[in-house]
């Protein structure tokens, strides 16, 4: 398929099979043509693990210290106390089997769903809906919370999810092409550092394979991951 100018654009300004430091790659990727849309910053990595072993299978969060830059919708299930300070901290939908009914006919539009301990059995009956969107609550990512109003607060506030997938790559947005490349740089950083911390025992040899980051529509560039 042909690219378009401004990809090639993009592609002449670097050199495409050069690994780059994360300083130089963040200064591309805030350099490339700017669309009539905010492009999004995803960063791809592929891990030295294998996960079909349960204990290799990384799953978890950072928060982003310049933010995602996208406006988060959160979907909370919980009662009482704490449905109200959901409603305080922002969510912008809060329930409990009124909210599940609402999900069942099909109502899906928020970014992250967290859930109060107690209504994990009306939402554990979501999961054939909100499972294969990657909206299922989980402890291991703080979406399921006795303290549901903090993780609003922190979802809105640039912590964003991750799970590596069959082929062993996690995929995080890093920012948007608007950010600064020190913004850039320092949320690829915090994402990098996460992922270290999180490295499972059994994990031998090179544990960061490969890295690399991309606009929405633009080329991918190459880092460095020899200091990883």
């Amino acid at each position: 398929m042909a690219k378009g100018k401004k990809y090639q654009n993009a592609a002449r300004g670097y050199d495409l099979e050069r690994q780059h430091s994360i300083t130089e790659a963040s200064t591309i990727v805030a350099g490339f043509p700017k669309r009539n849309y905010e492009e999004t910053v995803d960063m791809v990595l592929r891990l030295g693990v294998d996960p079909r072993k349960a204990d290799e299978m990384i799953r978890g969060t950072v928060s982003l210290p310049a933010g995602t830059g996208k406006a988060v919708r959160v979907a909370v299930f919980a009662q009482g106390d704490q449905a109200q300070a959901a409603r305080d901290a922002g969510a912008e939908f809060v329930g409990a089997e009124d909210l599940a009914e609402q999900v069942e006919g099909g109502m899906l539009d928020f970014d992250v769903t967290i859930a109060a301990p107690d209504m994990m059995p009306i939402v554990g009956k979501l999961g054939r809906v909100l499972g294969p969107r990657s909206l299922m609550p989980n402890p291991k990512t703080g979406t399921v919370t006795p303290d549901v109003g903090k993780a609003v607060e922190e979802f809105k506030g640039g912590k964003v999810e991750f799970r590596t997938d069959k082929f062993a790559n996690v995929h995080v947005p890093v920012g948007k092409v608007s950010f600064s490349d020190e913004d850039i740089a320092k949320n690829i950083e915090s994402v990098v550092e996460e992922l270290k911390r999180l490295k499972p025992a059994g994990a031998k040899g090179q544990y960061i394979k490969k890295a690399s980051i991309s606009s929405t529509m633009g080329p991918s560039i190459k880092i460095d991951v020899s200091g990883m």
